[in-house]
């Protein structure tokens, strides 16, 4: 294996362990605040993490035309606002559902919005592959498993995070179309921070922000933040220059089980082998999706 791709594969492992223990984080930080002031800090970080990126982006040439004329701010304020605002969304349900579920059952359940993302594409016309079909019935089987009760229910945190994989695939699909519009630094940094600033705007109304609460997830904000937020996506960025899509797609989705293995060792969660049958399942489901030869897909999200 070359050096670059082998490096590559190391900084997407980096990355996909960075995002899986972060579940475990987000967890730990509400024991002292809530969900939302959580969010808005931790993408507030991750937005200034990236500030300087971002600057020193909108500095440089592009060969696109596009990237020189008059409809760039617009196409970059109206996608920066929406980008940002399907975010929010998603990490919001995705945060709330941790209050009420574990932080390795988000982690696959989020995960299927890579099996998602094509069948949202189904619906406008684009084009599906076997493996996106095979995929999703491996990850329903593998989801029945993970979540589903004997007597047919689901936890509410469960539903949640299958409601918040939905609006990650959203996300994912709309950074697909505003990818080739835009520089990615600045619509990564102004998704973040219109998502941070939603997210303490909604926490101002329904929770209660203390410097207490502040200082005690000090923490889990921070590794949020800067780590999972900021240094994880730049790694992603750095590391798919390399590396091929099959080991990206692989390694990448990887993260959750990083996240059931955090949850076990950190938080003294278990799943039983009914919900470990149901992850293997799932785990199959969205590498098929991934790996199934076809055209260009999107990117994984972070």
């Amino acid at each position: 294996m070359p050096s670059r791709e082998c490096k590559a594969d190391i900084l997407l492992l980096l990355t996909a362990l960075i995002w899986g223990l972060a579940f475990v984080a987000q967890r730990m930080g509400m024991d002292h605040v809530g969900p939302l002031t959580f969010n808005g800090v931790r993408f507030l970080l991750g937005a200034a993490a990236l500030l300087p990126l971002a600057l020193r982006s909108a500095g440089q040439s592009h060969p696109s035309d596009f990237l020189r004329t008059g409809r760039y701010r617009c196409v970059g304020l109206w996608g920066g606002l929406l980008a940002g605002a399907a975010l929010f969304a998603g990490a919001t349900l995705q945060q709330v559902g941790l209050v009420y579920t574990t932080a390795g059952k988000a982690g696959f359940i989020t995960g299927l919005y890579v099996v998602i993302v094509p069948m949202i594409g189904y619906f406008f016309r684009q084009k599906s592959s076997p493996g996106d079909w095979v995929g999703a019935l491996a990850a329903a089987v593998g989801l029945y498993f993970l979540s589903v009760t004997e007597d047919l229910t689901m936890s509410f945190g469960d539903v949640l995070e299958l409601v918040g994989a939905v609006f990650w695939a959203g996300h994912v699909c709309l950074i697909g179309w505003l990818s080739p519009r835009l520089r990615a630094t600045q619509l990564a940094c102004s998704q973040y921070a219109v998502c941070g600033v939603l997210s303490l705007a909604a926490a101002f109304f329904t929770e209660t922000i203390t410097i207490q609460g502040l200082s005690g997830a000090l923490y889990p904000i921070l590794y949020g933040g800067l780590l999972s937020v900021g240094l994880a996506y730049t790694l992603q960025v750095v590391a798919q220059r390399d590396a091929k899509p099959a080991h990206a797609a692989i390694l990448l989705s990887l993260e959750a089980v990083f996240a059931a293995l955090a949850g076990w060792l950190v938080l003294d969660e278990s799943m039983g082998f009914r919900g470990l049958m149901g992850c293997a399942l799932m785990l199959v489901g969205m590498l098929l999706s991934q790996l199934w030869p076809r055209g260009g897909r999107p990117q994984a999200a972070g």
